[in-house]
């Protein structure tokens, strides 16, 4: 791997490799092996795939890379045979001889392996056809299923690095910023502050800068900047360097979580090779322009994705917020002006700059502008990570792309922006997703989680597992904060358990009100979210829990019990064989009997009932 000496080498490495990509003949096999994939068994399936091409002596015939996240994560592994673009989910070792003779020689789809869709039972044989692919718009994904994270000659190739060069050659440093303006790029870490503008001031201010990438994402359930990092790090990079070039600075971190390894391990391969071929360093591209970016591991605290308590940490010291009276673009780390986007931010750059302002604007709200990835979990068919335009509504996220709830439950509600997120009812699934919209329902956009939540769950529950994890990750320096959440922690767990009293719900809202205006960073004044809107939309099942101690959903189990519905039950003996305490009896096709004595309330009986005889009490 030379080093680039100047931008004409680097447009004719480019322009080389781009010829070599169109002049190919081989089909190319993309092979997810993003963490989920890997999960499930991406290793043995490429071995498996490797040897039988090597068996058909058709290694020159075939390229097979492997490839980042391809965001539907439940189906991997997960192959994609272009340029047919025939998508085979779920794969196994048992599968590759016939998709090699079948699809890989004669370019036919092997209909067994075929995705069917959950909702028409149709199969579907092309990536572009399924409708969880169909409706997003993968601008920032959708290079993660098609290169190689680990090859800077890859990244390059689909036009990686022409929006660096085009900064750094071709515009100044306030043409940058004033392209980010006017974009209407808003941080996607979940503040939604307009990133030119924080460009701007951190360039405004004097001293030694500092540019940040922050990686350290630990709401549960999200994994988009992981997703990114593991399979395009090379788009993280570029679109640092632009800021570097825009902010005047010659130093840069990512700061990434310690239980990501597989992105640490490529965003480490990738600056490796990004300093061999030039464009970090010393004197990049002859331009004299010097800027190097490192890699710092956080421990895993949620309270670190704050960015003064992220500063903290990467200067050695305990993760812990401080009062922003003095904002981080002028005195962050190091005491040094310092710009921090998170890895979905920085990913936007490259577009913006290669695709200008006015495009970019174009996709999106009024005043909120491109995509976003959503990491869609909890009770919906189809989970996995899902870019759409700014302002699609809720029901086409869950419903068209999500492919609704499983086993015709009903929805119930959904939960954006992680633990301090707020849940969101069914009246408002039409809302258009955005940063004003769901602050106006009393939820927040955050870096992307979505936790779809169906008839079985419990919301006061729900509100009491999100304090739990809230509790925990406090950094304890504040009052509001530290005994706030404990003490609606409590109250919480009392309700739950059945020792709600009179006047609790109305404790939890003025505890909720105080610790959301008293406490000293995002974590604190958002903490309350959970508990305040399951409280606004909710209030019914509160209400319960305290005045008749009953919990609807059947979760809290002090406030209910299983009985068998001896009018329904038909005595298929299901139930009595699954039960692990031998609680239900009964003859054959006969109505069976739960020993409430024995009964354990795990739920199991109430699972796997195919005609409604288990009912909650």
């Amino acid at each position: 791997m030379a080093k680039l000496e100047n931008r004409q080498a680097l447009e004719k490495l480019r322009s080389s490799l781009q010829n070599r990509l169109q002049d190919s003949k081989k089909r190319l096999i993309s092979l997810c092996a993003g963490s989920g994939c890997g999960a499930y068994g991406t290793t043995k399936v490429h071995e498996a795939l490797l040897k039988e091409i090597a068996r058909q002596k058709i290694e020159n015939e075939v390229e097979v890379k492997l490839t980042g996240c391809h965001g539907f994560c439940e189906k991997g592994p997960i192959m994609v045979i272009h340029p047919e673009g025939i998508f085979y989910p779920q794969l196994k070792e048992a599968h590759i001889n016939e998709i090699v003779e079948k699809t890989v020689k004669g370019g036919q789809p092997v209909s067994a392996l075929a995705f069917k869709d959950p909702a028409t039972k149709k199969k579907i044989f092309h990536e572009s056809d399924i409708p969880f692919y169909k409706l997003q718009q993968r601008l920032i994904f959708g290079n993660n299923g098609i290169i190689d994270p680990t090859s800077i000659e890859d990244y390059i190739a689909v036009g990686g690095y022409s929006a660096f060069e085009k900064a750094l050659c071709d515009m100044t440093p306030e043409t940058i910023i004033d392209e980010v303006k006017k974009s209407g790029l808003r941080g996607r870490g979940g503040g939604g502050f307009p990133t030119g503008v924080k460009w701007e001031t951190c360039r405004r201010h004097k001293g030694e800068r500092y540019l940040i990438c922050n990686a350290d994402e630990g709401d549960p359930g999200a994994y988009m900047d992981r997703s990114l990092l593991e399979g395009n790090p090379h788009s993280v990079l570029e679109g640092m360097i632009i800021g570097a070039i825009a902010i005047g600075t010659r130093e840069g971190y990512v700061y990434v979580r310690h239980e990501y390894p597989l992105a640490v391990k490529n965003l480490g391969l990738a600056l490796d090779s990004a300093r061999r071929m030039g464009l970090l360093g010393k004197d990049i591209l002859g331009s004299g322009f010097d800027f190097d970016i490192h890699i710092s591991r956080g421990g895993g605290a949620f309270v670190c994705g704050e960015s003064t308590a992220l500063m903290a940490s990467l200067e050695g010291n305990p993760g812990r917020p401080r009062a922003k009276y003095i904002h981080t673009v002028e005195k962050g780390f190091r005491q040094g002006p310092s710009n921090l986007n998170n890895v979905e931010t920085w990913a936007n750059v490259p577009y913006i700059i290669n695709k200008g302002a006015d495009w970019f604007a174009s996709i999106g709200t009024e005043r909120s502008k491109g995509t976003k990835i959503f990491s869609l979990v909890g009770k919906v068919v189809n989970t996995g990570l899902v870019e759409v335009p700014m302002g699609t509504t809720l029901r086409t996220i869950i419903y068209d792309i999500g492919g609704g709830i499983p086993k015709k439950k009903k929805f119930k509600a959904v939960q954006t922006g992680g633990p301090s997120g707020g849940c969101i009812p069914e009246q408002f699934l039409d809302l258009g997703v955005d940063f004003d919209q769901l602050t106006k329902v009393g939820s927040m956009m955050g870096s992307g989680g979505m936790i779809v939540m169906d008839q079985d769950t419990c919301m006061v529950d729900l509100a009491r597992y999100f304090l739990d994890f809230l509790k925990e990750e406090s950094c304890g320096q504040c009052n509001p904060c530290r005994e706030g959440i404990d003490r609606m922690l409590e109250i919480l767990t009392d309700i739950c358990q059945g020792e709600g009293k009179e006047g609790d719900i109305e404790l939890l809202e003025e505890l909720g009100a105080m610790i959301q205006k008293a406490s000293l960073c995002g974590l604190g004044t958002s903490a309350a979210n959970p508990v305040l809107t399951t409280i606004l939309y909710f209030r019914d099942e509160y209400e319960a829990h305290i005045n008749e101690k009953k919990c609807p959903a059947g979760v809290c189990k002090n406030l209910f019990h299983y009985e068998v519905d001896e009018e329904v039950c038909n005595g298929c003996r299901l139930c009595s064989l699954k039960c692990p305490e031998e609680a239900i009896t009964g003859e054959k096709k006969k109505p069976h009997q739960l020993d409430q004595d024995k009964c354990i309330k795990c739920g199991i009986c109430y699972d796997v009932c195919k005609f409604d005889a288990i009912a909650i009490k």
